[in-house]
Order: C-alpha cells, then structure tokens, then sequence
C-alpha cells in the first residue's frame, strides 16, 4: 500500500478517534469511548505502515499536523466551537509547513 494512502488512512482514523473522545464525555459514554479506542488503534497502525516508507519525523508532522487542522474545522462545524484570528493564522503556518515538506523535503516521497 502506498506511503501517502497509509497516512491518510491513519489521519482519518487519528480524526475519527479525536472527535469520539470528545463525544465520550470523558470516557463517560461507553459507544464512543469505543470507538475512540479503537480508532486511535487503527491510526496507530497505519502510522506504522507509512513508516516503512518515509521518516518517523516527517510522519509525525504530517500526521499530527493535518490531524489538527481536521480537527478544528470538525469542531467548528460540528460541535460549533470558534476560533479566533491566532487560531486560524496558526492553523496556516502548520498547513504552509506540510506544503514545505512535501514540496521541497527529500525525506518525502514524491
């Protein structure tokens, strides 16, 4: 399976997990408390895999940082929390530096 399939597939899941654990209410809710388990497993192991083909350090960026910016916008859409100018700005920066690795790093695969 393709590095960059992996690690959307871990980015989904990353994502799906995130948004379960704030509907778990704190691990109050059984059914996405659940899901949060197991989606952070899944991630987890498609991280795994993409591993096999890029560095652990690009991954991570990668990983985490799109998981961020997916987030927030989940949040924003779907649980109606706001974000401020900052929050936005920043939000850029980290989506500005995924474009860098991925256009400029030779640790990516193009």
């Amino acid at each position: 399976m393709p590095a960059y399939l992996t690690l959307i597939i871990a980015v989904a899941l990353e994502t799906i997990g995130t948004s379960a654990l704030h509907a778990s209410q704190q691990f109050t809710r059984l059914v996405p408390a659940i899901i949060t388990v197991v989606a952070y497993g899944a991630s987890f192991y498609f991280l795994s895999l993409t591993l096999r083909h890029m560095p652990v350090g690009v991954v991570y960026a990668l990983w985490s940082g799109m998981g961020i910016v997916f987030i927030a916008l989940i949040g924003f859409v779907v649980f109606g929390q706001k974000l401020d100018l900052a929050a936005v700005l920043g939000m850029l920066l980290i989506g500005a530096g995924i474009v860098v690795i991925q256009v400029f790093s030779n640790a990516s695969p193009h």
